[in-house]
This record gives C-alpha cells, sequence and structure tokens, in this order.
C-alpha cells in the first residue's frame, strides 16, 4: 500500500468523517491562517513590548516588511517559516500566561535569565540570535516549566 504524501493526511473529525490535517507548506492552509497569525503575531509584539525590529527578526522578515504587517497593509501570506515562526512564539506566549500572571507573562522573556539555555540572555535576544531553533527551545522549556513536557 502506497503512503499518502504529508499534504494528503487526514485525521477524523468529531463526526467521524475524514479531515485533512493543516500543513503549513500547503498554500491554501497559508492563506487561510495567515490573518489570524498576523493579529496574533501584532498583539504578542504589544504584550512583550518588543521592538520592531526585533518582531521582524522574530518573524523573519525586514524591518520595512514587519512595518506594514503590524500597519495592516501588508497582504501576502506569510511563508511556511514564518508560520513557524508564528506559531512558536504563539506556543510560548500562551505558556507563559499559563504559569504565570499577566504582567509577569509578558515580562518574561525580556527578563535575563541565568539558566544553561539561556546563559544569562533574554529569551527575546535568544531567540533573535537563535532563529526558529531557539524558538522551538524555548517553546519546549516553557511546556515543561508547566508540566506539559
Amino acid at each position: 500500500m502506497a503512503k499518502r504524501p504529508a499534504s494528503m493526511k487526514s485525521t477524523r473529525s468529531i463526526m467521524g468523517e475524514p479531515r485533512r490535517l493543516q500543513n503549513f507548506a500547503v498554500e491554501h492552509d497559508r492563506t487561510r491562517l495567515t490573518p489570524a497569525a498576523l493579529e496574533a503575531v501584532r498583539s504578542l509584539a504589544r504584550q512583550w513590548a518588543v521592538t520592531g525590529d526585533e518582531m521582524a527578526t522574530l518573524v523573519g522578515v525586514s524591518p520595512s516588511t514587519w512595518d506594514r504587517m503590524a500597519g495592516k497593509n501588508w497582504k501576502q501570506n506569510l511563508s511556511q517559516d514564518q508560520l513557524t515562526r508564528v506559531s512558536a512564539l504563539v506556543g510560548i506566549f500562551k505558556g507563559l500566561h499559563l504559569l504565570f500572571a499577566d504582567s509577569m507573562a509578558d515580562e518574561w522573556v525580556r527578563l535575563e535569565n541565568s539558566g544553561p539555555l539561556f546563559r544569562n540572555q533574554t529569551p527575546v535576544r535568544m531567540m533573535i540570535n537563535g532563529g526558529i531553533p531557539a524558538m522551538l527551545e524555548v517553546r519546549r522549556y516553557v511546556d515543561a516549566l508547566r508540566g506539559g513536557l
């Protein structure tokens, strides 16, 4: 029996019918997910009080593109890479808000951390320097703190 390509994998819906899994590599899914992802990352930028240059690097775009995104003047779809970045950031945000009161959850990413993962950097600086692998590490770290791993 031949394996289905990743874009064709499905799962069962609540009613039992086959349902295709979303996939950041599929244009249709990126088109559907981009508006919500942009709104989430705009909100996250405000909550974390990151600069435009920092957010641009975290999302994987130029500062001028981030300015258009932040101003709601950007009409393209996010790429697979960019959606992966946004997904990691939103997961970190959600995990922190499950762990801490709102003010500490939002400040945590800006506090120097002496743990071995961070080596006296802030989580934001670590993610900026390390890209997607660092973002995924921070997300795993936050999930582990809250007992999710």
